[in-house]
């Protein structure tokens, strides 16, 4: 592994994971601005500003200024669409989606879920692509100000008319923010966690794990039995997205660090995990799979969780840095120390440090991206590649 190159300064932060598709690598900063960069120089191919990003003074709190595109786009391989949510001045959500090869926006439309109101909503997870439509989480602003609720929205991949949503049905909050967004199945179903919400005694699907259909209607639900607590220590569940294993469960961890097995087909209710273990001081983010293991990015480090059959336990932990969200390519898996933008790299059986390179300071979530020979990491407003 050797350095490749660094982009040019972008004209914003960027906190969404780098895409890369034909060549092409795809970066969106908090200034409202899509890049294409050429993925074996770094060259500019074309931007695409897509409007006036929100002045963070301007609103009730939140930690992100100006505060543009925040969650990671998605990409639609066949037709070499990126879309993505532009939170615009003076404060509403846009779905936008670029041509690929051009960076020509081929349509523009409102995303906010109806009824909310989009200066306390944050639009952080990823977005997720699949029946047609691409789905959108929503949660609050750094510091949980004003009335805001977790939702999901989905719009025709299109543009065409016929927005579908989901509001987590709480007095207030239970956002949907972890930065990994929602998993989806086979079947086009969608499972997203939630934060704290508003409720001491009924259960109000603050701090769980919901299953939803391609339309967003309520399939099922998980959720611990001390939800009450994680809702009155602020010690989100939903810190990190649901990830789905290789035999019909879900993995879960939240900021408590206790993981979670959910059977994916009946995820249980209040209560109904598989399997329950302490794992790691706080988990944030997002987590990755690969064979058996789940690597799980937490306050205190990189985790290597052997799964098996309604059972985890510890194979490897890494060295006790402030974990971004990690990513697997090969037998290597990849992860940035988020106190100080160093990239490191450890063999994904053995934990075995690899690699490591520094790239200068990072977002809290920085989540590096992987393409044939390449390993790429956005750090402030540049990006940084590594040639395998």
């Amino acid at each position: 592994m050797k350095p490749g190159w660094v982009s040019q300064g972008l004209n914003g932060e960027v906190y969404a994971e780098p895409l890369v598709y034909h060549g092409i690598v795809v970066i969106a900063t908090e200034m409202d601005v899509v890049y294409g960069l050429n993925l074996t120089s770094g060259a500019m191919i074309w931007s695409s500003p897509l409007g006036t990003p929100v002045n963070g003074s301007t609103l009730q709190c939140g930690d992100i200024n100006p505060t543009g595109i925040t969650g990671t786009p998605v990409i639609d391989p066949v037709t070499g669409t990126v879309y993505v949510v532009a939170f615009e001045s003076p404060g509403a959500h846009y779905l936008v989606a670029i041509d690929i090869h051009t960076g020509r926006v081929e349509f523009k439309v409102p995303a906010d879920p109806p009824g909310a109101d989009p200066l306390v909503q944050q639009e952080r997870g990823a977005l997720s692509l699949g029946n047609g439509r691409v789905y959108v989480m929503y949660g609050g602003l750094a510091g949980d100000c004003g009335d805001y609720h977790g939702w999901v929205v989905g719009l025709n991949e299109d543009g065409s008319p016929g927005m579908v949503s989901y509001e987590v049905p709480t007095q207030r909050e239970a956002g949907i923010w972890a930065p990994s967004g929602a998993a989806m199945d086979a079947s086009g179903n969608l499972f997203v966690a939630t934060g704290n919400g508003a409720s001491t005694s009924t259960f109000d699907f603050s701090n769980a794990v919901i299953e939803l259909s391609p339309t967003l209607q309520e399939l099922g639900y998980f959720a611990p039995s001390d939800w009450v607590q994680l809702n009155q220590g602020d010690t989100d569940l939903g810190s990190v997205g649901p990830m789905l294993l290789g035999h019909g469960e879900i993995f879960q961890i939240g900021k408590e660090g206790v993981g979670y097995l959910l059977n994916a087909s009946n995820l249980g209710g209040v209560g109904g995990e598989l399997f329950a273990s302490h794992v790691c001081s706080s988990a944030f983010g997002g987590m990755a799979f690969a064979g058996s293991v789940a690597f799980v990015s937490c306050t205190d480090g990189l985790f290597a969780l052997n799964t098996t059959s309604s059972l985890f336990s510890l194979l490897w932990k890494g060295p006790g840095f402030p974990a971004g969200p990690p990513i697997v390519t090969g037998d290597i898996v990849w992860v940035v120390d988020t106190s100080n933008g160093w990239l490191h790299g450890f063999e994904a059986k053995t934990g075995t440090e690899v690699f490591s390179a520094q790239t200068g300071p990072v977002t809290r979530f920085t989540t590096p991206s992987t393409a044939t020979g390449w390993v790429i990491v956005a750090a402030g407003n540049k990006v940084y590649a590594f040639h395998l």
